[in-house]
């Protein structure tokens, strides 16, 4: 075990026990030393991404949560269903750290890498939601002079997520693209995206404030999945671009059938002739995110038979584009951190706070365009 750097800070950890009970609390920590290729980064912003709530909460309901402790130190507690015990059955008595990503100061550096000191970087790989965190220098990005914690804390995860879902349509041949929950942090930057790579996008969104905001922005085709003409809608903006590839955050209920089936009318309206199964233009829908926790609901008439509904997760996609192709997007993205990957934030809150039953509700209904961002060092006596 490596011996302590001298330094001590708070942690958010989540921990189910086998008796089915979740537990969140803030854990003081001893920081390790660095190893020769290692940091320290002092966080001071890391954001919360619905991945995070996933970690934070498992299968746990918040609705019957109790909070306790007290306001510097706050403990939660729920019940998870026995039901889905097995399922994460890995996890059981395991206390587990969360936050997928953030930025911070480098505050100690190992032999090999001491040229860091004083930098400013941002860190993708978990345990974020704490006031120090350890990390391989190599995989921490340093931010470009000028560019603050608050900048540099969501670099990793909306803008490499919008990134990959470029490179996934151009490695699997297709030319255009449909994106849900299309009014996000991250489908305000796959807009940009694709307005400037010349890329087709239809943008669907839930409601009509949505629409206006990315039309704001220059989006050409916005469809809000709401309004009466939805379908027509939807079929008029993929004959126009001629998209295959959809990318669906929702996850649960009609929507990724209803985008299958239109890209299907799509493509019979451009077809020379009947044919009785269907379209051969293969059309693909990747599920990303579980806005809706219910089962995903589709026709296989409407469809045809030339199509595929899928996961896609960042981490093996990335793996499957490769090394090289990884490295140039992060290229990107540090270029345009404070412009085309700009994240905006609805409230900025403490590590304690982040545990505080107001604010658990507000970021855990994952409502678009809202984004919370944790400070760890605020509130530090």
């Amino acid at each position: 075990m490596a011996e302590g750097c001298g330094l001590n800070g708070l942690e958010l950890r989540s921990r189910i026990s086998r008796d089915g009970v979740l537990e969140l609390s803030l854990q003081a920590v001893a920081v390790p030393e660095p190893a020769a290729d290692e940091i320290i980064v002092q966080v001071e912003a890391t954001p919360v991404n619905p991945s995070d709530i996933g970690v934070l909460l498992g299968p746990a309901a918040l609705d019957a949560a109790e909070f306790g402790g007290t306001a510097a130190r706050p403990v939660v507690r729920a019940s998870v269903p026995a039901a889905a015990l097995s399922a994460i059955a890995a996890r059981l008595d395991a206390s587990l750290p969360v936050g997928n990503e953030g930025a911070g100061t480098v505050v100690r550096a190992g032999a090999d890498v001491v040229g860091l000191l004083g930098k400013r970087v941002a860190v993708f790989g978990g345990a974020m939601w704490a006031q120090y965190r350890r990390a391989k220098a190599a995989d921490c990005l340093v931010l470009p002079e000028g560019t603050t914690p608050r900048d540099g804390a969501s670099w990793y995860v909306n803008p490499m997520t919008a990134l990959g879902f470029v490179e996934t349509m151009r490695q699997e041949g297709h030319t255009a693209l449909v994106h849900t929950a299309a009014a996000s942090n991250l489908g305000q930057m796959l807009n940009s995206i694709c307005l400037a790579d010349g890329i087709g996008l239809v943008n669907i969104v839930r409601s009509p404030q949505q629409a206006a905001l990315l039309r704001g922005q220059g989006a050409r085709h916005v469809v809000d999945s709401g309004a009466p003409d939805f379908t027509a809608a939807l079929t008029a903006a993929l004959t126009e671009t001629g998209a295959t590839l959809g990318f669906d955050a929702v996850g649960g209920g009609p929507l990724a059938g209803q985008i299958l089936a239109a890209m299907e009318a799509a493509a019979r309206q451009a077809a020379s002739g009947y044919h009785h199964y269907g379209s051969d233009r293969h059309k693909q829908v990747y599920l990303y995110g579980r806005l809706n926790t219910g089962p995903t609901i589709f026709e296989r008439a409407p469809i045809g038979f030339a199509w595929g509904l899928g996961g896609w997760l960042l981490m093996p996609a990335l793996k499957k584009l490769g090394a090289a192709t990884e490295a140039r997007l992060r290229g990107r993205v540090t270029a345009e951190l404070k412009t085309t990957f700009a994240s905006h934030y609805t409230a900025e809150i403490s590590l304690a706070e982040a545990l505080r039953p107001e604010t658990m509700r507000a970021y855990c209904q994952r409502a678009t365009g809202e984004k919370f961002l944790i400070l760890p060092q605020q509130g530090v006596g």
